[in-house]
């Protein structure tokens, strides 16, 4: 994902450096950030000449503006056979330009004091800047990010350099018993689908430089992108803004249709590692993002396995029987549905007492749901820990991201609390009920090999 910041009237002293100027306005964010959280959102959205979704909240507590730009081009448009294709193109944007090399751009982002970020998951590629507000700095930081999203060179030479850190990360993950699991957990509970296809050493070594260049032209193209602003502008500002970020982009192609996301097939598949715990993934697909079961399950699932040391998993395997001393529950709404997934490590010679309480507590929970205590202190944390979720310009940025490319309503933040107080335990447990079906799931074991008597 995503990050990104907001604006009190702060101006650098002369001679300042830029970890100056940001030193000082760490300290005005904890003076300011608080009133924003706690105040509701004013989500401002309009659509540019070009078609790009624009959604604005003004943030005048700190002169910081953060952008993000997302774009129709997440992993589920790899090709086959070069899986990996987006999550490069990503990592190569800020490596060349028509303008400069990657040397110079990264000069230009100190000099400006601005920071790059972005990431690409299964359904979208993103790219963020923070920048001070005052005009100049502006400007200069939002025409280098135009230059960036719109005119990459992807040089063939630091293409070369990132394959190779590719696969030198993915070697290194081949060792590590969480990503492995991780790589044999998706592809079972996403087979035949993008979201369940990984790159690997043979995808990476065959993307090339043309690759990317087409990439480029097909997905990233103004009218499929969504742009996210928090900061210390104006409205006027902001659309100046996303029609600059737009201007010189791709036309671009329209989304690729993708295959419909299915209840895995249930399996169970053991990995023998030298590690000396096991490491346990248990999943099923749920829902996608914008279900009208979303508040249900998210209540539940904070008591369940999503709350921490409170969770009912954590009760019944760790506090109780000692077998795991974390292990937890959690879900992703995608654009199709997203997984569930439940996962800890234990001893390799406690594997299967361990599977068999997560399993039985889990197909308990789906069967009776919550107690009325649970539901009720599931509640109170969700709602009390509400803002901090939006307590700092970047986390606001990211739901706003959120709310944009899913197409959430405005109010969705405005309306979280009362989303949550809302759930019923009846809801909870009929909503559980529909969409997990605790003899379908999908387990992998790395660590343990056969299972024991």
């Amino acid at each position: 994902m995503h990050l990104p910041t907001s604006a009190c009237s702060l101006r650098a002293r002369p001679g300042a450096s830029c970890a100056d100027l940001f030193a000082r306005l760490s300290v005005w964010m904890l003076l300011c950030v608080s009133s924003l959280a706690s105040a509701a959102l004013p989500i401002e959205h309009w659509t540019t000449s070009r078609g790009a979704r624009v959604y604005f909240v003004r943030a005048p507590s700190i002169p910081m503006l953060d952008v993000n730009i997302d774009f129709d081009a997440g992993a589920r448009h790899d090709p086959p056979g070069k899986d990996g294709l987006a999550s490069m193109t990503g990592a190569m944007l800020a490596r060349g330009s028509e303008g400069r090399d990657e040397a110079q751009i990264a000069e230009r982002l100190a000099d400006l004091g601005a920071i790059r970020g972005g990431g690409t998951d299964d359904d979208r590629l993103g790219i963020s800047l923070r920048t001070l507000s005052s005009a100049d700095e502006r400007k200069a930081a939002i025409e280098l990010l135009a230059e960036l999203v719109s005119r990459p060179t992807f040089p063939q030479a630091l293409l070369t350099r990132e394959k190779d850190r590719s696969l030198q990360s993915l070697r290194e993950s081949l060792t590590q018993p969480a990503s492995i699991a991780q790589r044999a957990f998706y592809p079972l509970v996403y087979p035949n689908h993008p979201y369940g296809t990984l790159s690997d050493a043979r995808t990476i070594a065959a993307i090339t430089r043309d690759d990317l260049v087409a990439y480029h032209r097909a997905r990233f193209g103004a009218s499929g992108a969504v742009i996210s602003l928090v900061g210390d502008i104006t409205r006027s500002d902001a659309q100046a803004i996303a029609e600059r970020l737009t201007r010189d982009l791709p036309q671009g192609s329209p989304a690729l249709s993708m295959p419909a996301v299915s209840p895995p097939v249930a399996a169970e598949r053991r990995i023998a590692h030298p590690a000396s715990q096991s490491h346990i993934l248990i999943g099923t697909t749920l829902i996608s993002r914008g279900d009208p079961d979303f508040f249900p399950l998210f209540v539940g699932n904070y008591v369940l396995g999503g709350g921490g040391f409170v969770s009912r998993l954590t009760n019944e395997v760790r506090e109780k029987r000692g077998l795991s001393y974390s292990v937890g529950s959690g879900f992703t709404p995608l654009m199709q549905p997203g997984p569930f997934v439940v996962s800890l490590q234990t001893q390799k010679a406690q594997t299967d007492q361990a599977l068999a309480v997560v399993r039985d507590t889990l197909a308990g929970f789906v069967a009776d749901g919550p107690t009325e205590a649970e539901l009720t202190a599931a509640k109170q944390n969700l709602v009390g820990g509400f803002a901090l979720r939006i307590d700092s310009n970047g986390k606001i940025l990211g739901n706003l991201a959120l709310i944009g490319w899913y197409g959430l309503p405005l109010d969705y933040l405005d309306r979280w609390t009362e989303q949550v107080e809302r759930v019923t335990s009846a809801q909870v447990r009929e909503a559980f009920s529909r969409r997990i079906n605790p003899k379908q799931l999908v387990t992998v074991i790395v660590g343990a090999g056969e299972a024991t008597p």
